[in-house]
């Protein structure tokens, strides 16, 4: 029995950019976000973010927050605790909005360099105020962004989730029926998708509309209230299966069927906190028309 209300069904940060998230039961948010959300991240030489589109070794370490800073594991890797780094924000990086960042040292270096393989650095960012929201995405510079794309607090929906199940079970179909005409064999079944493949921070369940979230304005959850900010174009990360890191077409070539526009496709929105505070999962979600 499905409930009525919406409400809060999943709580994730990422405390490395592209590492896998740490779920949570409860989250404090400020007018950046999650704390402790995306304010790390690995780069290579000439300052360029290294991601998991490229590096998908990535999606196997875990960042835990640690209250002197970052804990980081991966399997064949002994555990690291990072501390939060006192020097001088005098790396140069290649991000949106923001030039430099501090160093974490050489024994994290050393740690990110042995999971992706080549030499990278791994870098915090001491203040989201010094690169704050692009316009393009809802916001403006007075709103604090960390080292996430686009906005702070990304929402989606297992409603929506849902529906974007049955069409790839669509399309499936087509493929094997299409695959027996042709006297091929057929291809491998379609399982549902992780939620994961999205990495968002909040999860909303209920008796929802697939995509409701798209016409959301304000979200109150909570002591939390968040407007809405922009839409969430996807990229190939998600093509990436989480637990096997095994790499193929979907979602995205279900998304490009039913939510391509603008050149990109969509799935999940961008929000940003108008006022902080604590969420738990299990909240109730009043939402507002924009």
């Amino acid at each position: 029995m499905r409930a009525t209300t919406p409400f809060v069904s999943g709580l994730t940060v990422y405390p490395v950019k592209s590492f896998a998230g740490t779920s949570l039961t409860s989250m404090e948010l400020d007018a950046a976000g999650p704390l402790g959300d995306r304010r790390w991240m690995v780069v290579d030489a000439d300052g360029a973010t290294v991601t998991a589109r490229k590096h998908p070794r990535m999606l196997a370490a875990v960042a835990t927050r640690d209250p002197k800073g970052v804990r980081l594991s991966a399997d064949g890797l002994s555990d690291l605790l990072v501390e939060i780094p006192s020097g001088p924000a005098d790396v140069p990086v290649q991000l949106s909005r923001l030039d430099t960042a501090t160093r974490a040292g050489d024994a994290a270096d050393a740690w990110c360099s042995e999971l992706i393989g080549h030499p990278v650095r791994l870098v915090w960012l001491d203040d989201p105020a010094r690169r704050g929201m692009s316009d393009e995405h809802g916001g403006t510079l007075a709103d604090p962004l960390a080292l996430t794309d686009t906005g702070p607090v990304h929402v989606t929906t297992t409603a929506s989730l849902h529906r974007l199940d049955a069409w790839a079970a669509e399309i499936h179909d087509e493929r094997v029926q299409a695959a027996l005409e042709a006297g091929k064999p057929p291809p491998e079944p379609q399982h549902p998708f992780d939620m994961r493949r999205f990495r968002p921070n909040l999860v909303v369940d209920g008796d929802l509309e697939p995509f409701a979230e798209d016409g959301w304005g304000r979200v109150v959850v909570g002591e939390v209230e968040l407007r809405f900010a922009d839409q969430c174009g996807r990229c190939v990360l998600t093509t990436i299966d989480p637990d096997t890191r095994a790499t193929g077409k979907e979602p995205l070539r279900t998304l490009a069927r039913h939510r391509r526009w603008d050149g990109e496709v969509w799935f999940g929105i961008q929000m940003v906190p108008v006022r902080g505070g604590r969420v738990r999962v299990g909240d109730p979600v009043e939402t507002t028309a924009r």
